[in-house]
Order: C-alpha cells, then structure tokens, then sequence
C-alpha cells in the first residue's frame, strides 16, 4: 500500500478521537423550547471559526450558527430575507440597495445596520484577508454606500449573476466591527470573533470540541425557519471525532445525541436501531473528483488524463468503499446542482483498461519495470497526490487505496498519495509539486464554486489549464441571471472540461445525520443540502 502519513499521523487521529469519546455527555433537558443540551460529534474541526474564512463545506453547520447571513436560500432557490428585509435591483443590475432590519444585535451589543454591513465588506477587500472571495465572489465589487441607518447601497463594475448568492452564503456572516477592529486573530475566529446568530461560542478546545450556548435576544431567524424567538436549546456542544467509528458508537451508546458523517459500513446498524434516525442529502456545488495538473509531465498530455481516467472502475470503487451508497459522479457539477447539472455526460468514459493501454502506449509509456509500472526512458509513470487532512472527509483516504490499486492493475500507473498538514499541502500547491488535485465545493451556487476552479488565473485552478474560451463561457454564464441561458452555458463547460479529461469526477459528496428519536428540528440547507445550524433543534415534544 502506497498511502501514506505524512506531518498528521494515523495514531494522532485515533488518540484525539479516543480522547473525545472517553469525556462524558451533558445530560438532556426536557426540550419544547425551554431549554436542553445537545451534543453532536462532527467528523472535521474547522480550521476558521470565521465565516467571511469559510472554505470546508462540514463546517458549515457550525458557522450558522454564530452569524447570520444578510439574505437566506429558499426551498425552491429563492433568496428570502434575513438580515436584509428587502433589496432592490437596478434595471442595468449595477446597484443593489438593501433594506436592513433595524432591531439586530451583535453578541457584544453592537448595532448592526448599514455602517456595520459596509465594514464586512470593506475587510473583505482588505488586502491578503480572502483573496479568494476578492477575485471571484467580489470581483465585480465597485463599493458599499451607507445611504441611511439601515440602507446600504452596493455598486457593481458590471452584472453579476452571482452577487445574491454570495449574499446569502457564509462569506457574507455579518462579524461585529468591534471583532474586525480588536480581535486576536481575525482570520482563525473564535469567541472574541462574534456574530448576531442563535448562539455565542464561549468556549474551544482544539480537538476535542466547540461549545455553543443560546443567545437569549435572537428574534431575527431567515425566513422558513420552523419557529421565531431564541433557539430552542440552552446549550450546544460539537466533539470533533474524525473517526467514523467512534462516532457511530458515540452516538449508539448514548454519549452523544446526534452525528453527522455516517460510514456506509453503518448505516445498516442505525437503520436497524428504533431508537435512532437517519437523514441524508446530496451537496450542491462541484463533485468529488480528481483534478489533473497539465503543467508538467505525465498530464501535460492529453492520452495519459484519459487513460488515468480509464483505468478506473469508478462503480465498482465507489460499491466496495462505500457499499451502494456514495452517488457517482460523471461530470464536474454533482447532481446534487440539477438546475444546471449535465446528465448528458453519463456513461460517456470510464471503465475501459484496454482503451487506457493503448493510449498509454501511443504516448510512449509502452515499457514495464520489474514491479509492473510503466516507464519511459527509465522514469516510471508516477503520479502525486498532496492532500491537506483538514479537508479529508468521507472515507477518501481509502478511496486513494482503491484507485491506487486499480490503476496500477489496470494500466501500470504508480499512483502516490501523502496526507499531510494543511501548510505542507499548500507548500506543495506553489511549488507545483503535484499531479492530482482532490476537490469538491460545497457553493448553492454550482457557479461560484467553477469560478474558483477553472479559469485562468483562479484561486484554487490547480489544473493550470488555460483556455479563452472556457473563460468566456463562465463569464457570460456568471454575468447573466436568466436560468436557461446559464444552464446551457454551463452544459459547454461542462463538456469541455470532460472533453479534454481534466478531471477524474468520483461521486456526488453528500451529508448524513443520524441522531437519537428524542431529538427533533433536524434539517438541512435547502440548496447546498448541508446540515442546518441547531437553531430549530429541540430534544423531546
């Protein structure tokens, strides 16, 4: 076996998970919103507890808990109110003018209105804080303008098809100025790093858990939600517990009432169990999949992406790491994003080890070494993985295993993967030190998270692939807002990208809950299908 640890070792990971299991769950109160304490083992402890930082999709759940976006996503994609009570779009789609309520606090008694709002949005651009979000959600930004206490207008350089979803996303998680002014550090988070949200963090201990308690003046929920007033538990407490089977046996012996992260080889037991529930819902966004860097040799040519992608028995991969319930991707949009998803592309590649030798031998890697590799002038077919462990979910490092062996038994590609620490993984990002980029995106947005990956110049475009027109296809998809358009624009992407096998799509990522029949109020985001915050959560009737 190839895989290997890097800087995270396998016994850290088993000793902190072990360290979370041994300490003993708050007791449950009687819910019906009088109070209650929760606990809920989470597999991945965020690296930010900022929203504005927010980059990993399972933390999700917690950052809505804290802060409040300005809009919120509606069941069938609307955008509904929330922070902002109503907005308004010029017809040229330059100005946007936001009507904010005026009754919000933040949890350190700061007032939250249109001065407050333009302050997120001036640190957003502040230099170095998310160049990411800079160049991408806000590369059309022209500047915010307090026209009253509670009016902000906002000015485009040019059409944006996607500014209202960045509205409604965590980047846009109102942050008190006082936290921008005097926090610590601003960019980790953390409980001098506070929101207007249901709950106030007051307490972390890094890798073992997050403790959250309700925040009594809360009457501002998005529109949907399922009650008004504070949240209906006192008290809320996330464990990090990375392995899956810790966390399932947290939860069935009771030490924990909900989980997120279920093992398929569990799923089983907890449907079998009455006193438990199981919920699950695809993401929207990108796909799981291995992106392929074109920059250097071997993927620099074409035949060897398209063998590598042949090589790979996806189905029968995904069956034996996951047992039936991981949903296969085709394309670089999951399903989980049907309004603009592309069925089209099913079964159009894949699963052909003869095609993979005979591309693999028109591009010159026609001889073995004695371990059944592929060589061309003495240097074996070798691919490299680098992948940060803060961003590893779902079983993907066995996943790496069973692609390894099915490439090498397939078509002799020597396919390494190192796990490492989230600076070592970005070390390697500059310094070109790879061949396979592992990603998935979470954004509601299919969109956004495309923005972010495939153009030229894109913050996390790993593939270094360069092409005007695709470029031009995800600008004009991105700039307009009419919903046929977009969709048969991002189609073009889409079979672009497969046509030139930039990618490896694995399966759709989705999320799990399996929780105690006692607890009630457990739902998921109605567009990025990730697990809502606790603020609807109540234990009993």
């Amino acid at each position: 076996m190839k895989l290997r640890w890097g800087a995270l070792t396998l016994a850290g990971v088993l000793a902190l998970a072990a360290c979370g299991a041994e300490t003993e769950a708050p007791t449950a109160a009687a819910g019906g919103g009088g109070g209650g304490s929760l606990v809920w083992a989470v597999e991945t402890q965020p690296i930010t507890f900022n929203p504005q930082q927010w980059g990993q999709n399972k933390a999700r759940l917690l950052v809505h808990n804290q802060f409040d976006s300005l809009i919120a996503r509606g069941k069938d994609g609307e955008f509904l109110p929330w922070l902002a009570e109503s907005w308004e779009v010029s017809k040229d789609g330059l100005t946007y003018t936001l009507q904010l309520r005026d009754d919000v606090t933040f949890h350190d008694g700061e007032k939250f209105d249109a001065a407050s709002v333009k302050a997120n949005f001036d640190q957003l651009l502040s230099p170095g804080y998310n160049p990411a979000v800079a160049a991408i959600q806000l590369r059309d930004f022209d500047g915010a303008e307090v026209a009253g206490p509670h009016t902000l207008k906002i000015k485009l350089k040019a059409p944006d098809g996607l500014f209202l979803d960045f509205l409604a996303s965590p980047y846009a998680g109102q942050v008190s100025p006082k936290s921008l002014k005097n926090a610590k550090d601003l960019k980790a988070g953390g409980v001098d790093v506070v929101g207007t949200g249901p709950f106030i963090l007051d307490r972390f201990a890094p890798g073992q858990e997050v403790h959250y308690r309700r925040n009594p003046n809360y009457n501002w929920p998005p529109a949907g939600s399922a009650h008004q007033g504070p949240a209906r538990l006192s008290e809320v407490t996330y464990r990090f517990l990375p392995e899956a089977a810790v966390r399932v046996g947290a939860l069935t012996s009771g030490q924990v009432q909900v989980i997120e992260g279920v093992p398929a080889t569990e799923i089983g037991l907890i449907k079998s169990d009455p006193r438990l529930k199981l919920e699950t819902s695809l993401n929207s966004g990108s796909a799981f999949s291995y992106y392929f860097n074109v920059s250097h040799a071997p993927f620099d040519d074409k035949r060897v992406r398209e063998a590598f992608r042949d090589a790979v028995d996806v189905d029968a991969v995904l069956n034996s790491v996951y047992q039936g319930t991981a949903k296969r991707a085709w394309s670089v949009v999951g399903q989980g994003s049907a309004q603009v998803y592309d069925s089209s592309l099913e079964n159009t590649f894949g699963n052909d080890s003869q095609r993979a030798d005979k591309l693999l031998d028109e591009a010159g890697w026609d001889k073995r070494d004695a371990e059944g590799y592929r060589v061309k002038d003495g240097k074996r077919l070798t691919v490299r993985a680098v992948n940060s462990a803060p961003f590893v979910r779902d079983r993907r490092e066995i996943l790496a295993q069973a692609i390894q062996a099915a490439v090498k038994q397939s078509a002799g590609i020597d396919f390494q993967v190192k796990l490492v620490d989230q600076g070592s993984a970005q070390k390697a990002y500059d310094d070109n030190a790879y061949e396979i980029f592992e990603n998935s995106r979470g954004d509601t947005d299919a969109g956004a998270a495309l923005n972010l990956i495939l153009p030229k110049g894109a913050a996390i475009n790993r593939t270094h692939f360069e092409s005007a027109e695709l470029d031009e296809l995800l600008a004009e998809a991105s700039a307009g807002s009419d919903a046929a358009r977009r969709k048969e624009l991002y189609a073009k992407v889409q079979k672009l990208v497969s046509d030139e096998a930039l990618l490896l799509p694995l399966y759709v990522p989705a999320d799990q809950i399996a929780y105690s029949a006692s607890v009630t109020g457990v739902t998921f985001e109605p567009v990025s299908g990730t697990p809502n915050s606790a603020y609807d959560i109540r234990i009993g009737t």
